[in-house]
């Protein structure tokens, strides 16, 4: 200490009024601890040499560090370089904090440089995002496209995917007043209601669901029949015709036999409508083995799949557009089942998965053999 600050071993005696060979000894005793020895005067005690040698390691980390920052400096130029080397640490469990102190480098720079460097991805995010809200006709939420950017490769979080939404004001198309078409009122029998909401059945062509519903066009009315097979709830058979007679239903219900083959005792569930309980609709089931269901009297609910996949259909396509005649209608709707709703939307009920897809999977997880399907 006295010889760092420039002091003469006389001077110090003069001046603290100590005798200079007690000041010597002092100085050689220091000097032989600085040195790892025990010194010239009494033994150092364990926990003495324990903090003399982390003393030492001190000092040689100390000496390590400003090696690797002047390394850095030399071999690393740009700041961008140290902001890498951060994010690289942090996933080695290492503090921002602590890599910005040892790189001498601002934590405010450096989590502005993320920011900086994040905007590219999260632009390419959006124009996927919007490209995939486009796709599904207006019609995903957050939930959904999250599960469509993962298709495309794009790994991105719910709370980002509406927050990119919100951004760019992509908006699910609404809903609109529901407009009750089922006619219950007569006098023709009905059957029970044997499907009892069971809408989740193990194997294809178990459980059929069928419903109606009007298409607005300027050449008058559309109506629309549908067959649906709950287990993949895929649209298996449709028809189409400018009024509802019972052979509406019965036409979409042969295009179903026609793709399937379903065996003897698939059940068929409908609501109560006139259609579905006349002669001719339920010959055609007793005819191939078939077993009727019905819903409740005004329960909307025990066909909630149908009427499900009715507003889907009006959201995602029909409401969307304004058809001059029947003929443009029929195209646009039978494109809509078979292009993008079959083959192409993702259902919630299916793990996010579209109907033919769905039905694959699972055939390939768990080989079914059933009539018509393999």
């Amino acid at each position: 200490m006295i010889k760092e600050q420039g002091l003469s071993v006389q001077h110090v005696s003069q001046t603290m009024d100590i005798g200079p060979t007690a000041i010597r000894r002092w100085l050689e005793q220091y000097g032989a601890e600085q040195n790892g020895q025990p010194g010239i005067g009494k033994p150092l005690t364990p926990e003495q040499q324990r903090i003399r040698q982390l003393e030492q390691e001190n000092r040689q980390l100390k000496g390590d560090v400003e090696i690797f920052k002047k390394s850095i400096g030399l071999l690393c130029p740009r700041i961008e370089m140290s902001y890498q080397l951060v994010q690289q640490l942090q996933k080695e469990a290492t503090s921002v904090t602590q890599c910005c102190r040892v790189l001498s480098v601002s934590r405010s720079g450096y989590y502005e440089a993320q920011r900086r460097s994040a905007k590219p991805v999260l632009c390419k995010a959006s124009v996927h995002l919007k490209a995939a809200f486009t796709a599904s006709h207006q019609s995903y939420g957050s939930r959904r496209l999250v599960t469509a950017m993962k298709n495309q490769g794009i790994e991105i979080g719910r709370y980002k995917v509406r927050s990119l939404m919100r951004k760019a004001s992509l908006k699910p198309v609404g809903k609109r007043k529901f407009i009750h078409t089922t006619d219950s009122k007569h006098d023709l029998p009905v059957a029970a209601n044997v499907l009892n909401r069971q809408f989740n059945p193990v194997a294809p062509n178990m459980a059929y669901v069928s419903d109606i519903t009007y298409i607005r066009t300027g050449a008058g009315w559309l109506y629309l029949a549908i067959v649906l097979d709950l287990y993949a709830r895929r649209v298996v058979g449709w028809a189409m015709a400018p009024s509802m007679p019972a052979k509406l239903v019965c036409d979409a219900l042969n295009m179903a036999i026609q793709q399937r083959r379903p065996a003897p005792g698939l059940i068929v569930h409908s609501d109560r409508g006139s259609q579905y309980a006349s002669e001719l609709y339920q010959d055609l089931l007793d005819e191939h083995g078939f077993v009727c269901s019905m819903s409740r009297k005004g329960n909307c609910w025990d066909n909630a799949v149908a009427e499900r996949f009715f507003l889907n259909l009006k959201m995602e396509r029909v409401w969307q557009r304004q058809y001059a005649n029947h003929t443009e209608a029929r195209n646009d709707v039978a494109d809509y089942i078979v292009s993008f709703y079959n083959c192409e939307r993702l259902n919630s009920a299916l793990g996010n998965l579209p109907p033919t897809v769905y039905e694959r999977k699972m055939a390939v997880q768990e080989p079914i053999v059933v009539s018509g399907i393999t």
